[in-house]
């Protein structure tokens, strides 16, 4: 077993709003990787008393608790509770209603000596390479369905598209949003390894198309997490005047990359 986790803030002024952990049971049966991106809240009022990062440190937290000790759990189950548990520990100080309530996107793996689990939750990615050398991608394409206008105002976001049928779901304060992840189980023998990414990292792969699904796993198999990112804050950093790429999305995002071989 070998894990690498490499999380970067985008602004060294700013905290990181990424959340990544890698759990490795005392039985050494199985484990769990945990990768949320922050959804980072346009200037104003959000409802909550607190930040993007506590809420993510504490859901990444119950995921991480709930996916080691609840091996009777689904992973669905995992984020229901987890985001149950959350919810309970800010909703007699904050207004958990609000459209714009802390709240993250998901990629979650747990595997056993039979079995590799996956739930990922909007735009977050798992990738898993096989024995073989494949590699397969498990995406929640829904923000790719939407509508560019949709997306082109805040506002509009929050009443048409965020957390909404049609629209797209984050995990924020309601439970039920896990049955809207996108899960699955392998079999463990069919899984040699696994890479969990926010968006920050996968920009090398979908912002600026430098290769596909597995030639980015190349690089981290052969170069390392910290490589991707790198890589990813170079093509940033010459894409800042001319936004061929990013258009107009922030020049730099928080990045996290997690590999593990199994």
């Amino acid at each position: 077993m070998h894990t690498e986790l490499v999380s970067e803030p985008g602004d060294a002024t700013r905290p990181n709003e990424d959340f990544a952990a890698v759990a490795l049971p005392a039985s050494g049966q199985g484990g769990c990787v945990v990768v949320l991106d922050g959804v980072t809240p346009p200037s104003g009022d959000t409802g909550c008393l607190h930040s993007v990062p506590w809420f993510t440190a504490r859901l990444g937290g119950a995921l991480t608790e709930l996916s080691v000790s609840g091996g009777d759990l689904t992973l669905a189950d995992v984020l229901s509770r987890a985001i149950a548990r959350t919810a309970e520990a800010h909703a007699d100080t904050c207004e958990l209603s609000h459209p714009r309530t802390p709240q993250a996107t998901v990629a979650l793996a747990r595997w056993s000596a039979d079995t590799v689990e996956y739930l990922v939750l909007s735009d977050s990615a798992l990738l898993v390479r096989s024995p073989e050398g494949t590699v397969t991608p498990v995406l929640d394409d829904r923000l790719d369905r939407i509508p560019r206008a949709w997306l082109a105002s805040d506002a509009i976001a929050d009443a048409r598209a965020r957390n909404k049928e049609g629209g797209f779901f984050t995990a924020a304060a309601d439970p039920a949003v896990a049955a809207r992840a996108v899960t699955g189980v392998l079999p463990r023998h069919r899984v040699r390894a696994l890479a969990a990414l926010t968006d920050g990292a996968t920009r090398w792969k979908e912002k600026f198309h430098e290769g596909d699904w597995t030639a980015l796993f190349d690089v981290l198999r052969k170069e390392g997490a910290q490589a991707l990112v790198d890589r990813v804050r170079e093509l940033e950093e010459a894409d800042r005047q001319e936004r061929t790429f990013l258009r107009r999305s922030k020049t730099h995002d928080d990045a996290t990359a997690v590999h593990v071989e199994l």
